[in-house]
């Protein structure tokens, strides 16, 4: 989502790195372009101009200006501004009422609010371990009931049914009292959108709130929306007490601004980011995190809680068993780490988190997206089982055959092989006390020799 401001505050900021002396004018020159920036990522003006003051009154200090390194001590102050700006180093979200606690979702049409309700309660249950219970009130779009008892029973939520022609606020009071009886420990009312924000909508909204007093209102607002989104924040924040944002489609080529203005507007903090089209697709949102990933720094705590929640650590410790005991590592192992890399979201995922400036970042996944990946495995899946655990009989008639049956080109075939040798060198090197060492790391006890308490 922020990869052209990324770009483009990095390309400003690494000016700066080097120079042993700041001084106004070279401040001003370097706050004109991270103002142009800004702008450019579709970030709303009056929020530009609080952003650029509040660095320029820091800048102009003895904080940077008795600096030894001046050019950093700057960046610094653009990377907290930066955090303030998204919401400040607060609290993450938590439930903080009685059960069942109401949460209810408001926004536009198409904005997302029925698959982040689907997200939200997968969310609950998987990491708060809790009983969800998903009502939708959007009768004038029956489809967008059914959409969400479908993605009720993917996620292992209940969905409480109810007939388009009762009112909204009646669904949602019943939908409450369902919850009570059946000791669920959160509700999240999915409500109707509009195109555009009008009077009809909003005081559907309130007679909703009044029939189940929300703990809970979150708005939700597509990445893509551009100023869009800040207008209807505006509005959806003066009809209800929001207490929070979810941020949909931040997986998408949007400029970012969205992400900026909207906390501004409404000051309510965006608790969640969507990042993708699947039900495990959702976020906590940390404004340091995001802040030092603009600002190309990387978000390296996220992509290790990310590989805690995705990574199949026994498939991980299987694998480092296998190359231990000196058995080859096989097509279907390969397989199995693509898949792996898959679900975190393909190498660019993965390198959106670690620092480097963007062009660095583009570089280094250029040709390794998530369509290379799908092709790499649909390579290996027309291999034969024996092909897969012997790739060394895999000879040019086979190649031909394999390449005809995934779709691709002999050479895409020779070139995973290729790849796939390499990998099998490196694991056949690991042999021995490096890979025990590791095997230690994934079961959590610190790897053999390691100094802890009392040895260092």
């Amino acid at each position: 989502m922020f990869d052209n401001l990324t770009a483009r505050l990095s390309r400003t900021l690494e000016s700066l790195r080097g120079r042993g002396r700041i001084t106004e004018d070279n401040i001003a020159e370097t706050l004109r372009e991270v103002r142009v920036a800004l702008l450019e990522a579709d970030v709303a003006l009056p929020v530009v101009k609080t952003f650029i003051e509040g660095v320029k009154a820091r800048a102009l200090g003895a904080e940077v200006l008795s600096s030894l390194t001046p050019g950093q001590a700057f960046i610094g102050i653009v990377n907290e501004e930066l955090v303030q700006l998204m919401g400040g180093a607060g609290a993450p979200w938590r439930l903080r009422a009685q059960p069942p606690v109401v949460i209810l979702l408001a926004g536009l049409q198409g904005a997302g609010k029925t698959t982040t309700a689907a997200k939200l309660a997968h969310y609950l249950i998987g990491q708060g371990r809790k009983r969800v219970l998903l009502a939708s009130t959007d009768v004038r779009r029956p489809a967008a009931m059914l959409q969400l008892e479908r993605l009720a029973a993917q996620v292992g939520a209940e969905y409480f049914p109810a007939s388009s022609e009762t009112a909204p606020a009646q669904i949602a009071q019943a939908a409450l009292e369902r919850a009570r009886s059946g000791v669920f420990d959160v509700l999240v009312v999915d409500t109707a959108g509009r195109l555009h924000v009008d009077a009809e909508l909003m005081e559907e909204m309130r007679r909703i709130d009044a029939a189940v007093p929300a703990a809970e209102r979150l708005f939700v607002v597509d990445a893509m929306a551009g100023q869009d989104a800040v207008n209807a924040a505006r509005a959806f924040g003066a009809a209800l007490d929001l207490t929070g944002i979810i941020l949909t489609k931040a997986d998408g080529d949007a400029r970012g601004g969205a992400a900026l203005s909207v906390r501004q507007v409404t000051g309510k903090p965006i608790v969640f980011l969507g990042v993708g089209e699947k039900t495990e697709a959702l976020e906590p949102f940390d404004p340091a995190r995001m802040a030092s990933r603009v600002l190309g720094m990387g978000d390296v705590v996220s992509l290790v809680e990310q590989m805690h929640r995705q990574v199949d650590t026994q498939e991980a410790e299987r694998l480092a068993r296998k190359v231990v005991k000196g058995q080859g590592f096989d097509m279907n192992d390969l397989r199995s780490q693509l898949e792996q890399l898959q679900k975190m979201g393909g190498v660019g995922a993965l390198l959106d988190k670690l620092p480097g400036t963007a062009s660095q970042k583009a570089a280094a996944s250029s040709g390794q997206g998530d369509q290379q990946l799908r092709r790499q495995i649909g390579i290996i899946s027309s291999m034969t089982p024996r092909e897969r655990r012997h790739p060394g009989i895999i000879d040019g008639s086979r190649r031909r055959r394999i390449a005809a049956g995934s779709g691709v080109a002999v050479q895409d075939v020779n070139r995973l092989l290729k790849q796939f040798q390499d990998m099998q060198r490196m694991m056949k090197s690991m042999k021995g006390g490096a890979l025990r060492r590791m095997m230690g790391a994934l079961k959590g006890g610190m790897p053999p020799g390691f100094p802890g308490p009392g040895r260092g």
